[in-house]
């Protein structure tokens, strides 16, 4: 924890925020993407895409979920996607899974979380829709990358998604990342995930 303090007591020293780049930040931000991932400490959003301050509009939790529409009436998840439609006026929207992730490994492992009720609610959210998958014993990117096709439609259940997408106005994109080899994975219209070169 010291070196993380001592980072963020220097960090005014070793940014300049008289740039014209740090300056423009302080009158608004004007995000590309709404990115929509996991919590989990080794997925980066601004390292995977390179982006720079102002660029992404983040919302992290476990395993990447979004509730459906009305699910959670005062849901941080919701407010963050108005905004970032409605106020922010984001066209493109990313749900990204990745490898290794805990949430998901617990609910293919159908892992007793009696001891943690709020991970067990939360996670609750994406098991009927993950049910399917469960039934084998799926491989772990199978089931992250299900979720994020998941996700993807509860997203669409949001009214202001849908009113963006049927007037082209927003794109929604599934990324399954890799902690170990960097890799990104994007969804096809064909449902399958895949590498594009850059």
């Amino acid at each position: 924890m010291k070196a993380l303090l001592d980072r963020a007591r220097s960090f005014g020293r070793r940014v300049d925020f008289e740039s014209v780049e740090y300056r423009k930040l302080a009158e608004g931000q004007y995000p590309e993407a709404l990115f929509i991932t996991c919590s989990d400490s080794r997925v980066i959003p601004a390292l995977i895409t390179g982006a720079r301050p102002g660029e992404i509009f983040e919302l992290r939790n476990a395993g990447n979920i979004v509730p459906s529409y009305g699910q959670h009436a005062a849901g941080g998840e919701a407010a963050t996607i108005e905004y970032a439609l409605e106020v922010l006026g984001v066209q493109d929207v990313v749900v990204c899974g990745h490898s290794h992730c805990g949430a998901m490994g617990a609910l293919r492992s159908g892992d007793d979380l009696t001891a943690l009720p709020g991970v067990d609610a939360w996670l609750g959210l994406a098991r009927p829709s993950l049910a399917p998958v469960l039934t084998d014993t799926p491989a772990l990117s199978d089931v992250v990358q299900s979720n994020v096709v998941n996700q993807l439609a509860a997203l669409r259940s949001y009214p202001v998604v849908r009113q963006r997408l049927d007037t082209d106005r927003l794109r929604l994109h599934g990324w399954y990342y890799e902690i170990d080899t960097g890799r990104v994975q994007e969804l096809d219209d064909d449902g399958r995930f895949r590498v594009h070169a850059a």
